[in-house]
């Protein structure tokens, strides 16, 4: 069942030299406090407090009076206790996950009640304890370089692909993608134990628990990458720094024509990324950007 949570809201406006001693006198015991300038000069300020069940009206007048009467004010300030709408915590989570697409796939949580667009390729994520539910700039830039790989790539399965490795997986959620495309093994390594339970969890839920292996360990050292032998796709959607440091395991573990995901990292840091991986022989392909998130597509020479 929902929860519905009934919420109170508590303001008064102040000058600005008093806004702090305020702010603490009606924020005592509240759940958020917050404070904004009404004017361009600063002279007056907005304070407001959010709390959790009907806050002691008595009390709040008691404190707004005697820090009236301390500043000096001209007049006590109006002060305003008023109940908010109730809101449904669980839709409004629910509505800041909507479906999304990006290029072939379509990510939609448990929640979504439409139909999938034919054609796509469905991928049921929910917003959980694990990263990695689409919407963010590094996964979409993923997802878009593997539908560009699809369409280069139509048709190819298990013989000609081989197994894919998916390094920081998060949610599994390229993984899947990976899975759900070719139909392949795919081993998902993450260094967090909370998301391997997720990847795998989510790899069931989306019918490939038995394409998809999940390991935890610290890039390519975890004992099954290590056994995992060179894949002709890699995906690693971390962060510019580690992507860097991994370069020389990633062209060890990158068969020769194979091709890399990477992501993660600012367009300002692109740079140091693709320098590590130019070191390592290897050469760029393609590069995506979504918002200030690049994604970069790089090959080993055959």
């Amino acid at each position: 069942m929902a929860v519905i949570s009934q919420q109170w809201r508590v303001a008064v406006t102040v000058t600005g030299a008093a806004v702090e001693a305020f702010a603490g006198a009606v924020g005592d015991g509240a759940l958020a406090v917050s404070t904004f300038e009404v004017d361009e000069d600063g002279a007056d300020w907005l304070v407001e407090a959010t709390w959790a069940g009907e806050p002691d009206r008595a009390r709040l007048a008691a404190r707004v009076a005697v820090l009236s009467r301390a500043w000096s004010l001209a007049a006590e300030p109006a002060l305003v206790v008023e109940p908010l709408p109730a809101l449904d915590w669980v839709k409004r989570c629910y509505e800041s996950f909507p479906p999304l697409r990006a290029g072939r796939y379509f990510v939609y949580g448990s929640h979504f009640g439409g139909a999938v667009p034919s054609g796509t390729v469905a991928l049921r994520i929910d917003a959980a304890t694990a990263f990695g539910t689409g919407e963010h700039g590094s996964t979409r830039g993923c997802l878009l370089a593997l539908d560009g790989l699809a369409r280069v790539w139509r048709g190819w399965r298990r013989r000609r692909l081989g197994q894919v490795l998916d390094l920081g997986c998060g949610s599994g959620i390229l993984a899947l993608a990976a899975a759900r495309t070719w139909r392949v093994p795919v081993l998902a390594v993450d260094l967090d134990d909370e998301s391997v339970r997720v990847a795998k969890v989510n790899a069931r839920i989306n019918g490939v628990g038995g394409l998809v292996r999940t390991g935890r360990g610290d890039g390519y050292r975890v004992g099954a990458a290590r056994r995992h032998g060179r894949c002709r796709l890699i995906l690693a959607n971390i962060l510019a720094r580690p992507l860097a440091r991994l370069a020389s395991g990633l062209r060890r573990h990158l068969a020769p024509g194979g091709v890399a995901v990477l992501s993660g990292l600012l367009a300002r840091q692109e740079r140091l990324v693709l320098a590590a991986h130019r070191a390592q022989g290897l050469v760029l392909r393609r590069r995506l950007t979504v918002g200030e998130w690049r994604t970069l597509v790089v090959a080993r020479r055959r």
